[in-house]
């Protein structure tokens, strides 16, 4: 028993050496899948599934992680008025973030434009995610962002947005 437990112990200490680095530097496009929630003035607002394509570039410093992207979303949230729907999301970002090994967690800063069924608006967006990849050009990764828009007329003036996305990428 004590020679299992003692090769138990060795395995683990042998298997927690430290992590690999991954390189993150290079271009990715790939596509989101989400959740979207939007809530207006007046008690507009809906909620419902979003998807798109993303594009973007990272360049790994070490432990230090810094890109920018172009995301699209489609839409279709009602957001409870007769003549008022969300449409879709564009995102210009810049993403920032630490090397954990086989992980990067990152935070997001960028700007938004929504489209509406009668007109559009610009906000800032911003959040957090993480990124994991699963062989050598393939990527698995989650974000949570939060964009504030002041001048939706279908949403009765502002409307703040969030949107959760799970996302596949391929890197270059």
């Amino acid at each position: 028993m004590k020679s299992i437990t003692a090769a138990l112990v060795a395995a683990l200490i042998v298997g927690a050496g430290p992590a690999v680095a991954e390189d993150w530097t290079g271009a990715y496009a790939g596509f989101s899948f989400g959740y979207a929630d939007a809530d207006g003035a007046d008690g507009a607002g809906g909620s419902g599934a979003s998807f798109g394509p993303l594009i973007g570039y990272d360049h790994d410093f070490g432990s230090f992680v810094l890109g920018g992207e172009l995301e699209y979303n489609r839409l279709n949230l009602d957001l409870g008025r007769s003549e008022g729907s969300l449409d879709s999301l564009s995102r210009l970002k810049l993403r920032g973030g630490y090397d954990f090994g086989s992980a990067l967690g990152y935070v997001v800063l960028g700007t938004a434009r929504a489209s509406t069924s009668g007109d559009s608006d610009t906000a800032a967006v911003y959040g957090i995610g993480v990124a994991y990849p699963l062989g050598d050009r393939f990527v698995i990764s989650g974000e949570a962002l939060r964009q504030d828009f002041d001048n939706v007329p279908e949403a009765g003036g502002s409307l703040d947005a969030n949107v959760f996305n799970l996302r596949t990428t391929f890197r270059f």
